[in-house]
């Protein structure tokens, strides 16, 4: 269900197609985190495979703890479950690196308590009118809960890159790339609708929309490949100052990067990576992954352009010249298919340059959903208009800081959980993400005559 006109879900079978969908959406969401957690034993499931993740086990109580307090609590308008655990799942509270050291509930204990809070969610949802207050109007809150659940699956996924040990997680390959028709894209200049004020579940920081004027610019129409990235390494770009920002070069001093995290050379001289347990040579053809945004604007230097800004990001994913209109998604409104875009876990890795024709933008940007999420050169900051909804914590509180906003996706979002307004954020040396680029550069003259 293609969700473009909230009117249309208040009443009626509207209303009752709208439950019923959140429905299925919350089994999924379920269905991809039990699987994230019984693919290992328990040992596995309460270690802290890394200071940078939480246990496993610690996401999955976390799940159902914002479930409960949401769906239940609120919506539900229900007493606590369990309200003494309440301090040891709020994600402020404690730093990931000390959440291994809390009294956390066992594997069991955890999966009984996502299970009954789950019971008492669908309660409520048979139960709301799914219209009145903003939280519970067009199913809000229960489409914040799923994407929840599915940001946290993608966490949980990068928690299986970081662990050590044989390979528990298995996917079909992508499908084949092609050569695109053109390296690049002029995005022509003037003012476009960026975000959204419509869409039912969109996050506060995606609202509301707003108009912007972007200047003409060109950009890749794919992202950097493992290829390209591998000739930036030949060529030096690790050792050259030149390329990098103060930042960037002293977090590069001092993190001793010499190749993307997961990347190897073998006796040969020749690149290979770990992927979820499996050691591979890297595909030359593939977005390049787990990289910080000190690298990858380090790399466009090298290659004489620069990383877009989040503007232009969106403007080259949304913006089609013969309507003047923002699309939801590059390839129009519709929601995401498999033929769009490689979203939902569905391969465990970026799809060959050219996978997804139909995924094209208007103008002819491809993969921009999908694959890898894209940094750009932009901070994290509100909207003008910004008005914080639900809760502080999922944005305000992040704004300002040193953060740098990623866009579109990974191989290990769900297509529930992103759009072309989505925001994402980060650190600029992040790259346990599944984090990737495309480079931009402003337009000649003669371009843009």
């Amino acid at each position: 269900m293609t969700v473009t006109d909230p009117d249309a879900l208040d009443t009626g079978a509207g209303t009752e197609e709208l439950r019923t969908r959140l429905a299925e959406l919350l089994a999924a969401s379920r269905a991809r985190s039990t699987a994230l957690t019984e693919a290992i034993d328990e040992t596995d499931l309460v270690a802290q495979h890394s200071p940078l993740m939480s246990p496993l086990v610690w996401d999955l109580a976390h799940i159902g703890s914002q479930e409960e307090l949401w769906l239940v609590r609120d919506v539900g308008g229900r007493e606590p479950l369990r309200p003494e655990i309440d301090g040891l799942y709020d994600a402020f509270a404690h730093a990931r690196a000390r959440r291994v050291e809390l009294p956390l509930l066992t594997p069991e204990q955890t999966r009984a308590y996502v299970a009954q809070v789950r019971d008492k969610a669908l309660d409520a949802l048979g139960a709301s009118p799914l219209t009145g207050r903003r939280l519970v109007a067009h199913g809000f809150a229960f489409g914040m809960i799923v994407q929840h659940e599915h940001q946290h699956d993608e966490t949980m996924l990068a928690t299986h890159q970081l662990r050590a040990g044989s390979p528990v997680l298995h996917a079909d390959s992508p499908p084949p790339g092609r050569a695109l028709p053109t390296r690049e894209v002029l995005v022509p200049g003037g003012p476009f609708t960026m975000g959204t004020s419509a869409e039912p579940w969109a996050l506060d920081n995606e609202r509301p929309a707003h108009t912007v004027d972007v200047p003409a610019f060109v950009i890749d129409t794919a992202p950097v490949t493992g290829g390209e990235y591998a000739e930036f390494i030949a060529a030096g770009g690790y050792d050259d100052r030149r390329w990098w920002t103060d930042a960037g070069w002293r977090h590069k001093l001092d993190a001793g990067l010499v190749a993307p995290q997961f990347w190897e050379r073998d006796g040969a001289g020749d690149w290979y990576r770990r992927r979820f347990g499996v050691v591979e040579p890297v595909p030359a053809d593939e977005p390049v992954v787990h990289v910080c945004c000190h690298e990858a604007d380090a790399y466009a230097r090298w290659a004489g352009k620069r990383l877009p800004t989040e503007a232009e990001w969106e403007k080259a994913a949304r913006y089609d010249p013969a309507t003047g209109w923002s699309r939801r998604y590059p390839w129009g409104d519709e929601d995401p298919t498999p033929q769009h875009a490689n979203l939902g876990q569905r391969h465990l890795q970026p799809a060959p340059v050219g996978a997804y024709p139909r995924g094209a933008s208007a103008l002819g940007v491809e993969q921009l959903i999908g694959d890898v999420w894209e940094w750009t050169s932009s901070g994290w900051h509100p909207y003008p208009g910004f008005e914080m909804f639900p809760y502080p914590e999922y944005s305000q509180v992040f704004f300002g800081g040193d953060y740098r906003v990623l866009r579109g996706g990974s191989f290990g979002t769900d297509p529930v959980a992103i759009r072309a307004t989505f925001r994402n954020w980060d650190h600029p040396i992040r790259r346990q993400i599944f984090s990737g680029f495309r480079c931009a550069r402003d337009a000649s003259a003669a371009e843009v005559a």
